[in-house]
């Protein structure tokens, strides 16, 4: 069994993306592992190539921003990227630029992919998430944050990348996919307010286009994140962050404590919220894939 990860990144340097951290969770469970870089505005590449691994294949794009409106300029990468995938190669690895897997899900995560490779119905393998918000100590646990999503795919052609690359299709078809019991560490919204404010006016283009930018004065927005104002739900993490991360962990020099009893919901959103803490099912929840028993 073959089993090829694959990344986009561009701005690392800039954004603060944990992408070093990224791949190499995923690393010990690959045998190659692509990374498209587009050069973009810092030295992305160097730090890539800060990675000591011979399993590492950098591959460089060059993003076409006419096309971010709505992220799909993430969905057209992901796809070049899964273009050079070798055809001797099983499952597909994709993980984005700040989210990691934990070292203790490496043995189940091979498992399924050895359970399910020849079983033509399962086309995908789809984890639970974990999304940090603010520092390491929280985690969002509301319906705005997406509680599933495909991870890993088989190596068919077919298969390419949805709208913004959260997900994938098979053509216009949901794909056949198979929870198994991992998780993805999703880092994104752990950054200081400063950068956590720097980051969301780079990535505003890649949903909003450039006319926005252009359009919109600086001086109008804050230069901090509010991450006090922009969360409606969050509870405490008790669990172990994976190794990868502890060094960024260590690095953190800021401090934030957010009042874990605010719950900032409409009457629905109560109801819906109160429902999934009760019976563990999301009611009304789009989902990307569609859940089988093979």
């Amino acid at each position: 069994m073959k089993i090829t990860g694959v990344t986009i990144i561009r701005n690392a340097v800039k954004n603060d993306y944990p992408v070093v951290e990224a791949i190499n969770s995923i690393l010990p469970m690959v045998d190659e592992m692509i990374v498209s870089i587009d050069r973009g505005e810092d030295d992305t590449e160097q730090l890539i190539n800060s990675i000591a691994s011979d399993k590492l294949r950098i591959v460089f794009s060059r993003w076409d921003m006419s096309l971010s409106k709505g992220g799909k300029v993430y969905a057209v990468e992901t796809d070049k990227v899964i273009a050079l995938v070798s055809a001797d190669t099983d499952w597909i690895f994709y993980i984005q630029a700040d989210e990691i897997v934990h070292e203790k899900y490496h043995t189940t995560i091979i498992e399924a992919a050895k359970k399910y490779l020849s079983n033509e119905k399962v086309e995908g393998l789809l984890f639970k998430y974990l999304h940090f918000y603010a520092t390491y100590d929280y985690v969002g646990d509301s319906r705005k944050w997406y509680n599933y999503e495909v991870r890993m795919i088989k190596n068919v052609k077919q298969i390419s990348s949805y709208k913004d690359a959260q997900g994938f299709r098979k053509g216009n078809k949901k794909l056949d996919v198979v929870l198994i019991d991992a998780e993805i560490y999703h880092y994104g919204w752990v950054k200081s307010p400063k950068q956590m404010r720097q980051k969301q006016k780079d990535t505003d283009r890649y949903y909003l286009g450039e006319a926005f930018i252009e359009n919109t004065s600086p001086a109008a927005a804050p230069e901090l994140y509010d991450f006090e104002k922009n969360y409606d739900s969050l509870r405490k993490f008790t669990g172990t962050h994976p190794l990868v991360i502890q060094p960024r962990i260590e690095r953190k020099n800021w401090q934030i404590e957010l009042d874990l009893s605010q719950k900032k919901f409409s009457l629905k959103e109560k109801l819906l919220f109160w429902f999934e803490k009760k019976t563990g099912k999301r009611l009304f929840d789009f989902k990307n894939y569609r859940l089988i028993k093979p």
